[in-house]
């Protein structure tokens, strides 16, 4: 313990994080489980260790309008927001993405209806791939601070300029209680200079925001948007070794594997149960199970080279997600497997589904999966329901 260990919620250490990293405006609409990290962002800005302004706008729609304002005259912004409430600014969304304006925002991964349910799953962000913002999955409420900062320092890279969606699992790290390593502000401020950009309203050089195009080049600014992205890529792994220099915390970029070195089953995975799977790994080690994780760190841009580096290792490779696209499959499974299209592999993959609307993927669900992955020679089913308590015809 130091004199910087704090003992707070995921909400509040993202709260924490976003005071760090100087924003000059939060836009603030509340919505379960994500509030309590506005409302710490109004106490700090009530008690003058945050210098900001707080806008409590009428719905989520208008924080990420708002957020595009501010962000469009040069300033930085934050909001927050979860599930439902991410889906009602999903226009908006768009409307970032393609003005290229660095917006951080953390999401509270919340299952959507219906059925109702505050508890979380992480079907909210990943339907919303799509959209041109950068994703990131945290596994605790440290990944989660570190990356608020990190998130400015990638967004407003000149060559990236493109939002960034902080995601953290509802009520499994929201309102969990753990220590953290507080960075002191001096140090912070030395990583995240002011933000400084070309892309924003001037009277002395005055630009054109959020304009139409003809047929004719609108696909070009698309691809420019996409080629962002994918330079992100270097700029995600650059940032985080400097990070890890100045304050001894490293996320190993895209991905962390742990000990896949000689893994015959991997389980791909991302978020908070990642935690679960690493204690999971130990005890079937233990036994002489040799068994792998590959945490997904950021969804967008998608850690292709990481993904194929794996495969080449392992003969078995399970997805686990709280996510599926109805009718299909998870959407991590099928990103995964795009990864490894076109590969001379002799490899036996499956998608494990589960966690839906906060449901426990337990210690027990982990290790039947290592199982599954090893003694069964061929897999039947391509997607599995973990826990699956009914068949379709009992509904």
């Amino acid at each position: 313990m130091t004199n910087n260990t704090r003992f707070v919620s995921g909400d509040e250490a993202i709260a924490m994080g976003a005071r760090l990293a100087r924003p000059n405006v939060i836009s603030a609409y509340p919505i379960t489980p994500q509030t309590i990290v506005v409302e710490r962002l109004s106490d700090y800005i009530e008690n003058k260790s945050l210098d900001a302004e707080f806008l409590h706008v009428e719905s989520e729609h208008t924080a990420m309008a708002a957020a595009m304002g501010v962000s469009s005259i040069g300033a930085r912004a934050f909001t927050a927001t979860s599930s439902q409430g991410l889906l009602h600014m999903a226009e908006c969304l768009h409307y970032a993405s393609g003005a290229r304006f660095p917006i951080v925002m953390m999401n509270a991964n919340r299952s959507l209806a219906v059925p109702w349910s505050i508890y979380g799953d992480q079907r909210d962000s990943l339907g919303l791939l799509d959209s041109g913002w950068i994703q990131v999955y945290c596994e605790d409420a440290q990944e989660a601070l570190d990356m608020i900062i990190q998130a400015y320092k990638i967004a407003e890279n000149p060559e990236v300029l493109t939002p960034f969606m902080v995601n953290i699992d509802g009520f499994v790290l929201t309102h969990t209680y753990e220590p953290i390593e507080l960075p002191e502000q001096e140090l912070v401020d030395g990583f995240l200079p002011k933000y400084e950009t070309l892309n924003k309203m001037s009277f002395e050089e005055p630009k054109s925001l959020c304009f139409s195009t003809s047929p004719e080049d609108n696909q070009e600014f698309k691809y420019m948007q996409d080629m962002a992205i994918l330079k992100s890529i270097d700029v995600i792994e650059k940032t985080d070794r400097e990070y890890g220099d100045i304050f001894g915390r490293y996320y190993y970029g895209m991905t962390e594997n742990y000990k896949c070195e000689d893994a015959d089953a991997v389980i791909v995975t991302l978020g908070s149960v990642c935690g679960t799977v690493r204690t999971v790994i130990d005890q079937m080690r233990d036994e002489g199970y040799k068994v792998g994780l590959l945490k997904i760190r950021y969804m967008r841009p998608f850690p292709i080279e990481d993904i194929r580096d794996i495969a080449l290792k392992v003969s078995n490779l399970g997805v686990l997600e709280k996510n599926i696209s109805f009718g299909y499959e998870g959407t991590v499974y099928t990103n995964v497997n795009s990864a490894l299209s076109g590969l001379d592999l002799k490899i036996k993959t499956k998608n494990y589904v589960g966690g839906f609307g906060g449901r426990d993927i337990s210690k027990e669900d982990i290790r039947e999966i290592y199982i599954d992955m090893i003694e069964n020679e061929s897999f039947n089913n391509r997607v599995e329901y973990i826990g699956k308590e009914c068949e379709y015809n009992e509904l």
